[in-house]
């Protein structure tokens, strides 16, 4: 960046540290995305979930902050760490997790998925955006802040720190929220919370996340007959439970792809930043000829409306299948609660509408998870309009944007209960060409860069202003 007046000198200088740093930044995010850390046994080990957790503690602790491995209820761990404030300094929560989600098919990654490799500038990798580049944009921050300043030292850092890494996010059992609520005092210190787990509208547009969707899953489960019967002998009187199962998902959207359950609200608008219809079709790679769902904008559909997901069916697979009526099956329901609904409400109309339509008498049995809940930002915060500058300044005079997140982190309304004082902004390193939960995820090294300059920038100016007010 050209040295002149109009650039702020904080800019210039935590720009040229971070660029020096960005070797060992992607150094470091090899590093972890070659560890499989995906928090289900049933796939990998979960010594793999430790190493992940042991890597993140021992980065940390370079930089200063005493971090340590905390065993939360569902027997990961979370990596927690404070280093106290200068004296009336505030103090800021830096939020990741460390795990990943599955890999899927394994056929489809045109590089192997727990290993970093480059294609056409971006860099490919399980867990690369989702959320190690996270966790490395987070660390490249705190290596430029202190610069040569000593890691112990009192002065290396303007403001109190708290590291809150997560180990299970991926897999939605809430076992986090469950620590902070039994362990809330270390979540009650911090002034202002970054979950770095969101991501820009589009690549190079600085982002922050002012809203999220809840979220809660459904297993229902579908029982006909005592066991299997041939379709020969016996089919077409049979009760066929898995058609049964297909009848019922059917009526969870209607033609137009609205979601149609009595008791769940589906006209919901958003003002916010609209989501192009066509950059929207070419990023959910939608086939030509394919219809994109629902009466109102794509923003409407993904910030603020509701969708039943239906994310996975137990039943024969093809390859193996015999000629059967099937007994039972089985689906797994994902249900997005958009802000201002109650997802426990809305998971108990989805559990009676799906009584209500099951054929033939055939037996439902369904299981509710817990209730994740939807997030809103005070977006007149003083911490808010800080890092929107921030990160103006980290894209070169790109304007920050606000924009509606239909993903989920229900830990955010966990800790704007405990400490409804902070100030809690999203942000992130993926953009749309990411594909975060795909295969073939993938991250910008340049949004790493550019997050963790807005980072810097922002824990910088965050300590000065509250100096200043000394």
């Amino acid at each position: 960046m050209t040295r002149d007046n109009s650039v702020p000198a904080d800019r210039i200088e935590l720009g040229e540290r971070i660029a020096g740093l960005m070797p060992r930044t992607l150094e470091d995010l090899k590093e972890l995305v070659a560890i499989p850390s995906i928090a289900d046994e049933r796939v990998v080990d979960p010594a793999e979930c430790v190493r992940a957790a042991e890597w993140v503690r021992a980065a940390f602790r370079a930089e200063g902050i005493p971090a340590q491995l905390e065993l939360t209820p569902d027997g990961t761990y979370a990596v927690i760490g404070h280093r106290p404030a200068p004296t009336g300094a505030p103090t800021v929560l830096l939020y990741c997790h460390y795990d990943v989600q599955p890999i899927l098919d394994e056929h489809e990654w045109l590089s192997p998925p727990f290993e970093l490799s480059e294609r056409d500038g971006r860099l490919f990798g399980r867990g690369s955006a989702d959320c190690k580049g996270n966790i490395v944009a987070h660390l490249t921050a705190l290596r430029a802040l202190r610069g040569d300043t000593p890691a112990d030292d009192e002065g290396a850092y303007p403001v109190g720190l708290i590291l809150v890494a997560e180990g299970s996010e991926e897999q939605g059992r809430a076992s986090l929220d469950q620590y902070a609520l039994a362990n809330p005092e270390i979540f009650q210190q911090a002034d202002v919370i970054l979950i770095q787990d969101a991501g820009n509208a589009a690549f190079g547009l600085p982002t922050l996340s002012v809203t999220l969707r809840g979220a809660v899953d459904v297993i229902v489960r579908v029982e006909a007959l005592r066991a299997s019967v041939h379709s020969g002998m016996f089919g077409g009187a049979a009760p066929d439970a898995l058609a049964a199962l297909v009848r019922m998902l059917a009526t969870l959207r209607d033609e137009r792809g609205d979601t149609t359950v009595p008791g769940i609200r589906n006209d919901q608008v958003w003002h916010g930043l609209q989501y192009d219809e066509d950059e929207y079709r070419a990023d959910a790679g939608i086939l030509d000829g394919v219809q994109r769902l629902g009466s109102g904008t794509v923003s409407d559909h993904l910030v603020a409306r509701p969708v039943v997901t239906i994310l996975g069916i137990d039943a024969p697979p093809v390859v193996g299948a015999v000629a059967a009526v099937q007994a039972k099956a089985a689906a797994k329901l994902n249900l997005r609660v958009p802000p201002g609904e109650d997802p426990v409400q809305m998971r108990d109309a989805l559990i009676a509408h799906l009584h209500s339509v099951a054929p033939w008498g055939v037996k439902v049995e369904c299981e509710g998870g817990e209730p994740g809940y939807p997030f809103s930002s005070d977006t007149s915060s003083p911490s808010f309009k800080l890092l929107e500058q921030a990160l103006t300044d980290a894209y070169d005079g790109v304007e920050t944007v606000s924009a509606g997140e239909g993903g989920s982190i229900p830990l955010t309304t966990t800790l704007a209960g405990i400490n409804p004082s902070a100030d809690i902004v999203l942000l992130g390193v993926p953009d749309p060409e990411s594909r975060i939960h795909s295969t073939n995820e993938s991250v910008h090294p340049e949004e790493i860069r550019r997050i963790a300059l807005g980072e810097a920038l922002f824990l910088r100016r965050l300590g000065e202003s509250a100096g200043a007010g000394r």
